[in-house]
Parts: structure tokens; C-alpha cells; sequence
């Protein structure tokens, strides 16, 4: 499809509390996209496994039922709306590519409403509470930038946040803008004692990536206190944000709320800080 000329596009990001009901989260899902792209975002991006509450917080066979092919009914209810909209849409699914082979992943949807792209989350982490290892294959497509309509970008999922090699090289393929579709929050008996650095490390380092990369970096995480098994849960603490190639966080939102973001990206701020901070 013909490319955008254009040297400045807003993005969009999607801030949402995910409840346990697919249907309903797409339906808020779709809405949301509608809203941010009635608001200028040229490309949206929606939060990690959107589609569901957090089931990685337990080990449970019956979790593998909420995954689906690509093309699937996430794709096929956003395509529409991208079209309809003229937005690219950035849409997190927990894949199944096959029995008993599963991933986390984002399906890049241009505006045209056909798949640009397909990311498989490469960095699988296995925490307490984050128990992602029993459920997702690693990613076997690599890291790439992805054309859309808005030029390359490139999607990256929650854990690949904190290594630096993954927003090296898509940067290198030339993407603009990094998005990272997040789930990521404190565990309520830790958050006193080290709620604040916590969150601090997980902004600093994305800034990080900006500044080393000279890109745009796009953060939407979810917000909400959710539990799914016996314990505390874990309390998603929002804070999505859009960083610019200097580092410098340029829109962000709350820890707590529902909120559709909106940023403007600069391609001629992107190119005169990579001639002038190479």
C-alpha cells in the first residue's frame, strides 16, 4: 500500500482493566480504538493478552482454551474497525499455531484492515505470579520492524522490555516508534517496601532504549487489582507513557485509571537528534 508522506502522526495507546469475559474486553477494546482514533491516532495499540484477566498468575491446563489462531476472532473483529477507522492497530492475542504449541504475540493490523505483521514474544519470564514459561513457546520470528501505513515500527511484548538487544535491532531494520503491550504490576505485600523503585526500573530502562536507539518508545500496560488464584493478585499499575528519541517521557498516563492515551510522534525530531546525538 502506498506509504504516508507525512513527518508527524499521533499514536494511541489503550489503558484498560480486563475482565474475565473475551467478548466483553474485545467490545471495550474495539470502543476504545474508535475513540483514540476519532482523536488523531494515525496507530493504536492495545495492552498484553488484552483479551483476558492475567491467567499466568496460576498454572492452569484450562487457560490454554482461551487461545486462538491468527487469523482469528481478534483479528477478524479489529480488522474491520482498522479499516473503518483508517487506523493500524496493534493487537496482542495468545496464539495457538498448533496442538499444544502456543504464543504470546501481537498481530500488527494497517489500516487497509489486512495483517502488516506478526510478532512471538522472544523473552519468557517465570516468576511468581508471572508464570508465562508453562504457557508460551518462545517467539521463532525474531525481532523486525514491521511497514505500515505510518512507516516501520516495531512491536515488542512486556518481558522483552529489559534487554537491550531487542530494541537494538529493531532499530537497526529501522523502526520509529517501539511499542511494548505490557501486563505488568506490584504484588500487594511488596508494593511498600518496593513499589516505587520497581516502577522507576521499568520506565527508566524503556527511556533507556530511546535514548540508545534514537526511537520513539510506546508503553501501554493495564491497570486493576486482579486475582485469579489463592493469594494476593497482582495490581497492575497502568503509568503507560510515550518516550521520545532524547528520552524524554512526552505523555503518560495515570497508575490507576482506564485512559486512552495520545502522543504525537516527530519524524524530523527523530531525524535531528540521530544527526545530532548519533
Amino acid at each position: 500500500m502506498p506509504r504516508d508522506t507525512k513527518k508527524r502522526f499521533k499514536v494511541g495507546l489503550i489503558q484498560m482493566a480486563c475482565g474475565r469475559d473475551p467478548r466483553q474486553n474485545l467490545r471495550r477494546a474495539i470502543k476504545s480504538v474508535t475513540e483514540a482514533a476519532r482523536k488523531g491516532a494515525a496507530i493504536v495499540c492495545l495492552p498484553e493478552l488484552f483479551a483476558s484477566t492475567y491467567f499466568c498468575q496460576r498454572e492452569d491446563v484450562r487457560a490454554f482454551d482461551l487461545a486462538e489462531p491468527i487469523p482469528g476472532p481478534i483479528t477478524k473483529a479489529l480488522s474491520p474497525v482498522a479499516r473503518k477507522a483508517r487506523v493500524v492497530v496493534i493487537a496482542p492475542v495468545f496464539e495457538r499455531r498448533a496442538a499444544g504449541v502456543y504464543h504470546n504475540s501481537v498481530a500488527v493490523i494497517d489500516r487497509d484492515g489486512k495483517l502488516a505483521g506478526l510478532y512471538r514474544k522472544m523473552h519468557i519470564p517465570d516468576d511468581p505470579g508471572y508464570y508465562e514459561k508453562y504457557y508460551f513457546t518462545p517467539g521463532d520470528l525474531g525481532f523486525h520492524a514491521i511497514q505500515t501505513s505510518v512507516g516501520p515500527v516495531a512491536p515488542l511484548i512486556c518481558w522483552d522490555q529489559w534487554y537491550p538487544e531487542a530494541a537494538r535491532l529493531v532499530a537497526l531494520e529501522g523502526a520509529n516508534v517501539i511499542f511494548y503491550p505490557t501486563a505488568i504490576g506490584w504484588h500487594p505485600h511488596e508494593k511498600k517496601r518496593y513499589g516505587t523503585a520497581q516502577r522507576d526500573a521499568w520506565r527508566t530502562v524503556q527511556r533507556g532504549h530511546a535514548i540508545a536507539n534514537g526511537v520513539y518508545v510506546a508503553v501501554v500496560n493495564r491497570v486493576g487489582h486482579e486475582k485469579i488464584a489463592d493469594g494476593p493478585g497482582i495490581e497492575f499499575w497502568g503509568s503507560s507513557f510515550v518516550a521520545d528519541p532524547q528520552g524524554v517521557v512526552i505523555a503518560e498516563a495515570s497508575a490507576g485509571r482506564e485512559e486512552v492515551l495520545i502522543a504525537e510522534v516527530d519524524l524530523a525530531h527523530l531525524e535531528d537528534v540521530r544527526r545530532n546525538w548519533p
